[in-house]
Formats: structure tokens, C-alpha cells, sequence
């Protein structure tokens, strides 16, 4: 972690911060389109690093959106460590979703809104099939997930 804060210090960035040691970073100082910067991201972190990798950014206003339109309120509250927030590299749709959906035979759900998925796990991601591979499929895009609790935790650190 400390050689991705330093990199995107070297890089120009402000105020870089990480929340645990899962790649979660927050920074300052990104302009323009989050596409892009991710691509650059990718491409600085090869390059420096030997590191390929997916990076996924959001903006602080894109992040409290995420917040905002949890379709899995009640979850939320009631276990968050079981509703996993997947960040996509495209927004897959809600057709996708739904299709995805119809092939679970757990008691999972998920839900697509923009670029995240929105899963739950009421009996635990240790036991389900319905792995970030089967999701990744399922919608056609990567994505990297993160459980309520840490998104709430990055979400305050953000706001910090």
C-alpha cells in the first residue's frame, strides 16, 4: 500500500490515504473523466511498479451516490458485512442484472445501478456460488467488491 500511496503522490496526487491493505485509496486532485484516470492509473502502476492491475475510481459525489442508492437498505442495517458493493469498469444495465439474477439458486440477490452491483449474502459469500467470477460474467465487466462496512468507512474518509 505504501508504494501505491507513493506513487499516486509522485503522480501528482494530494492527501493520499488507504484504508486498510485491500487497495482502497483516497486521493485529491483527479480532474476530468474517471475512465481515464483509471487507465492512467494502470498504466503508471505497470510501468513503476510491475503491477497490472484494475483500478477503479469514483469521485467523492460518485461515492456518496453509491451510498445513496443502496437498494439493500434493510441488509444494510440489519448485517452489512454480508452486502458486498461491486465497482464495475462499465455499467452493465439491469437487464444484465436480472439475467444474472434468474440463475441463482441461493437466497442472493443483486442488483445493478450505474457502474456497481449491489450483492447480498444472507447466509454468507464463504458458502455462495456467486463468485466476483460468476458475477464478472454474468454482467460482462470486471469489478472489484467491497462490503457496506468498508464502504461506509471509505465514504467518511472521503468526506475527512
Amino acid at each position: 500500500m505504501s508504494d501505491l500511496r507513493e506513487l499516486l503522490s509522485g503522480m501528482g496526487f494530494r492527501d493520499v490515504r488507504s484504508l486498510l491493505v485491500s487497495g482502497n485509496l483516497v486521493f485529491g486532485g483527479g480532474t476530468g473523466d474517471a475512465l481515464a484516470l483509471e487507465r492512467r492509473l494502470e498504466a503508471e502502476a505497470a510501468r513503476q511498479l510491475g503491477l497490472r492491475t484494475d483500478f477503479f475510481v469514483r469521485t467523492v459525489e460518485e461515492w456518496r451516490a453509491l451510498v445513496a442508492k443502496n437498494p439493500f437498505r434493510e441488509a444494510a442495517e440489519r448485517d452489512p458485512g454480508r452486502l458486498v458493493v461491486m465497482a464495475l469498469k462499465d455499467a452493465p444495465g439491469a437487464a444484465r442484472a436480472r439475467a444474472l439474477q434468474r440463475t441463482i439458486t441461493g437466497r442472493e440477490q443483486i442488483r445493478a445501478v450505474g457502474r456497481q452491483a449491489y450483492v447480498t449474502y444472507p447466509d454468507g459469500s464463504g458458502r455462495s456460488r456467486l463468485s466476483v467470477v460468476r458475477i464478472e460474467k454474468g454482467l460482462g465487466t470486471r469489478g472489484t467488491g467491497r462490503n457496506w462496512n468498508t464502504v461506509l468507512k471509505l465514504d467518511a474518509l472521503a468526506r475527512a
